[in-house]
């Protein structure tokens, strides 16, 4: 039976970057090394970095004075690093959703924090509209796409200073404005790569200016200087980050993510809105495309588990909704297909119609 996988992360990749990194992890260019015993400071390894880098910065078209770093800790170091090297008297966050409220929590460490809104009160089951950000902080932090309530801000926001975004769950799946940012942070395993590397793209001149010492490690000035070559990066994942951003280029860019990333949203969408067991969890205006969440209609509530038996039978994965939503999510990331999305849509019309 063939498996659709709708996992939030570590989530599904294209098959032939799974299956190429697969080789190179046999033998990396005919070298008669795995990828995985090579040294990072070889001669057949830096280009692998270049090239990653190269692909970055022209599928985002990143300008002029930005850096493009690999990073370790996943995207939860960066809340702690973002106030550490950006933060000097004030900094203004937008509360969506978990990870938001984690990264507002750390920056607490550092200096003021500022909450210009928060959904928090309603579950995040929408992103906040008309409030004002403070022109005097030092950036307003956004997390983008909420993976848990299934919420995302598709547009990048105009706002009178510089912003921060954390975008580990829908970058590369749609074009991005990046000179209004002064960070862009990522956790790989959504639409880039396994788990094991984070992408900072970061302005030069934004640096060195917080009013502390920050440890060599945490410093983005070090590994902008080394280029992500400070200390021994994930080799492995990088690797099949380049795979995944090669894949990327050659299906259209991050247009064609962008394209596809709403077809399939509407296919599934209608249907949640079309099945008399089902229902959205979200704003309408707030849906996010990467993450479908839906839960049954109050009336079906006891069907939820043979749903999610029934659909796993049917080779759905990952389909189980976050705890603190509960119901079902289904992750649409750039690899999904449309196939799997209708293959989940044909499971909700067939299990309707047996209830």
């Amino acid at each position: 039976m063939k498996k659709y996988n709708f996992n939030a992360g570590p989530s599904m990749l294209p098959r032939e970057v799974i299956e190429n990194t697969a080789r190179q992890c046999l033998d990396f260019n005919g070298s008669g090394l795995s990828l995985m015993e090579i040294s990072h400071r070889s001669k057949d390894f830096q280009p692998v970095v270049d090239e990653a880098v190269a692909l970055i910065k022209e599928l985002l078209q990143i300008p002029q004075g930005y850096s493009v770093i690999f990073l370790g800790g996943g995207a939860s170091l960066e809340f702690c690093m973002v106030p550490y090297n950006f933060l000097i008297k004030k900094a203004a966050y937008l509360n969506t959703g978990t990870w938001a409220k984690k990264a507002m929590k750390e920056a607490k460490v550092f200096g003021e924090v500022v909450e210009v809104a928060s959904s928090a009160d309603a579950n995040y089951t929408f992103i906040p509209k008309n409030w004002n950000c403070p022109a005097d902080v030092d950036y307003l932090h956004i997390t983008t796409n909420n993976t848990i309530y299934g919420t995302e801000t598709r547009t990048d926001l105009d706002v009178p200073v510089r912003m921060v975004a954390d975008m580990s769950s829908d970058i590369f799946s749609r074009p991005v404005d990046v000179k209004k940012y002064d960070c862009i942070y990522a956790g790989a395993q959504k639409n880039l790569a396994m788990a094991g590397v984070t992408l900072v793209i970061v302005k030069d001149d934004a640096l060195g200016k917080a009013p502390r010492q920050i440890p060599t490690m945490l410093d983005y000035r070090t590994h902008v200087e080394k280029g992500s070559m400070f200390n021994t990066p994930p080799v492995v994942p990088i690797y099949s980050a380049l795979e995944t951003l090669r894949w990327i280029k050659k299906k259209g860019g991050v247009e064609a993510m962008d394209k596809l990333a709403g077809q399939r949203a509407e296919i599934l969408y209608a249907e949640i809105d079309r099945n008399k067991l089902f229902r959205g969890t979200v704003n309408v205006d707030d849906r996010s495309v990467m993450n479908i969440c839906f839960v049954m209609n109050d009336e079906y509530k006891d069907l939820e588990k043979p749903f999610l038996d029934f659909a796993t039978e049917r080779g759905m994965v990952g389909i189980k909704g976050h705890r603190s939503v509960g119901g079902f999510r289904a992750s649409c990331y750039n690899a999904q297909t449309i196939e799997g999305v209708n293959a989940l849509v044909q499971t909700m019309k067939e299990f309707e119609k047996l209830h």
